[in-house]
């Protein structure tokens, strides 16, 4: 048995740099449908040496789409969004929203028409990259999103009870953090106002893997043949 790490992330880190290499800011921001008042913002597209961005405005970014948190669940999440950036002017928060009608009512209803929060439609994976790249921290359920985010230095609040991805809990990239909104924002609030702790959070191993998985695979067939 040979462990590699998962190439999930070999191919999230090519992503990232092909994209950064052929398309510019405003193509991204035009082809994420992001208002360009707000992406001049909180998407001004400076990141200092570890991936975080420059300045104080903060960009969260939400993904949601659980079969399990529709209805009560949904309604919560929403609420702890606008909690969120009713408290803390500096924060904007992008949600690029499921198509799912049980995610979409209760997301446009509780949280459109807010000047600080972007509803923009499901992203193909380049644009969402880049977007991982450009948020401070993630709210989100997804799975792909707990392996990913810690590659680019974004800790990840989880709004799940449970999580099919231990490893990231474990190894303290990821924290459990329900839908209930005190939580959500007790976390939240965390990485906003302590900067040690984003800052450790932030540089954190990802479990996953570091980019090299393809490399040892081809490591081992190689290997393999010459024997």
């Amino acid at each position: 048995m040979f462990v590699t790490g998962n190439t999930v992330i070999d191919a999230l880190l090519y992503v990232r740099d092909k994209t950064r290499a052929e398309k510019s800011r405003a193509e991204l921001v035009a082809e994420c449908g992001i208002d360009s008042a707000f992406a001049a913002q909180f998407i001004p597209g400076n990141l200092d040496a570890a991936g975080r961005p420059v300045g104080k405005q903060r960009l969260v970014l939400v993904t949601g789409h659980r079969r399990e948190s529709f209805g009560s669940g949904f309604e919560s999440i929403c609420q702890s969004i606008r909690q969120l950036v009713d408290r803390y002017p500096e924060v904007g928060v992008v949600y690029p929203v499921h198509l799912n009608p049980n995610v979409q009512e209760p997301v446009n209803r509780l949280l459109g028409n807010h000047p600080r929060i972007q509803l923009i439609k499901p992203q193909s994976y380049e644009p969402f990259v880049w977007l991982m790249g450009q948020a401070y921290f993630i709210l989100s359920d997804s799975g792909g999103v707990q392996e990913e985010a810690p590659s680019l230095g974004k800790p990840v609040l989880v709004m799940r009870e449970t999580t099919e991805r231990p490893e990231g809990v474990e190894a303290g990239t990821c924290r459990l953090v329900g839908t209930d909104p005190e939580r959500i924002l007790r976390e939240a609030a965390l990485l906003l106002e302590d900067e040690a702790a984003y800052s450790q959070r932030s540089q954190l191993k990802n479990p996953y893997g570091d980019g090299q998985a393809s490399e040892r695979i081809l490591q081992v067939l190689a290997e393999s043949l010459n024997h």
